[in-house]
């Protein structure tokens, strides 16, 4: 513990006496207590029927717009529930619509999900697409201040016409991610502790189709610029350097450097098997659910494993996920968390 306590105060980093650390010597702290053991509560087994449900072949890889979405979203709720997590304004599930001009048929055309895009669309043919997003809350001390945990839920679905293996299981992409936040709602249910601010858990539909719901989200929450920070995930469990399996990409707003610090002190303190390439980086509005939250000027931190051989494949089942990693990852995206909703400046 000292030697904890002289490391922050070495980096200049103000810890409040909401974080895993506490203040004080030995002495047991019940902060400290709350957060340990919530993040004791994280493990293999849980992921491993989080990750194994989403990425079956009978949820046929969770295409947004289609009913194995709408199951796994249901799944998601359910989950919710469970864990003891409050709706978002009165509802876990929130319904949205993409829209795409219908004049003539081209592969990979763009939907819109932004009012401007949608009133346009609309006067004249067009397609609609209908989505759902799935959130759960934790509320803080401070009712109005937010911090947000995300993951896409969906995937590339079903190529019925592709001979041999037609599921695009998505285990890695992103059923690992899902199954991250996951677990931090119910760790930070079970520390048994307040946070500072409301936590929002969020499991997007229609990433894969142009990070749709995280974009309806952010142009169309009333409470948006209230957002402290946001945590995302996508693919948290794949091997990119299969000779160095604990390398993870850790990309986060360099505006922001405690986000920096905590991976580094937290792998260190809590002794994480984990190898992070840590990247500040500067108005990242691609790649992922964070580009929505970054155009808004919202800090944010990524976890990452880099693209492996069976991204966008109907090679990424659960054969290809690094247990030992994708549990380690979740601890230490639970501490990023617990300090995202405590600390009282960063």
């Amino acid at each position: 513990m000292k030697k904890s306590l002289f490391f922050c105060a070495l980096l200049s980093f103000s810890l409040s006496v909401f974080t895993c650390y506490g203040r004080g010597g030995k002495s047991k702290n019940p902060t400290l207590e709350a957060c340990e053991r919530g993040l004791s509560s994280i493990n293999r087994a849980s992921a491993q029927a989080i990750v194994g449900f989403l990425s079956s072949d009978p949820l046929e890889g969770r295409e947004a717009g289609y009913n194995s979405s709408f199951i796994a979203a249901e799944y998601l709720v359910s989950q919710l529930i469970e864990a003891g997590l409050e709706p978002l304004d009165g509802s876990y599930r929130h319904p949205f619509s993409a829209y795409q001009e219908a004049n003539f048929r081209r592969p990979g055309r763009v939907w819109y999900v932004h009012p401007d895009s949608v009133a346009r669309i609309q006067n004249g043919p067009h397609r609609r697409m209908d989505m759902v997003n799935v959130f759960g809350v934790i509320p803080g001390e401070r009712a109005e201040e937010f911090v947000i945990v995300g993951a896409h839920r969906d995937h590339w679905g079903r190529d019925l016409w592709k001979v041999g293996d037609q599921i695009y299981n998505g285990a890695d992409d992103n059923a690992s991610g899902v199954s991250c936040a996951l677990q931090i709602a119910r760790a930070v249910k079970k520390s048994g502790k307040k946070p500072l601010r409301t936590m929002i858990f969020a499991f997007w539909d229609g990433e894969e189709k142009g990070t749709l719901g995280s974009e309806w989200f952010t142009c169309q929450w009333p409470k948006i610029k209230q957002t402290k920070a946001y945590l995302n995930f996508d693919m948290a469990g794949g091997n990119n350097q299969p000779d160095n399996p604990p390398y993870f990409a850790y990309i986060y707003s360099q505006e922001v450097p405690a986000f920096g610090e905590w991976i580094k002190r937290d792998v260190e303190h809590y002794q994480l098997r984990l190898d992070p390439s840590i990247r500040p980086t500067e108005n990242l509005t691609g790649g992922s659910d964070q580009g929505n939250f970054v155009a808004l000027g919202i800090p944010f931190i990524w976890y990452h494993t880099d693209w492996t051989p069976y991204y966008h494949q109907v090679t990424d089942e659960v054969e290809q996920i690094n247990w030992d990693k994708l549990v380690e990852i979740t601890k230490a995206s639970y501490l990023n968390a617990w300090n995202m909703a405590n600390e009282e400046q960063y």
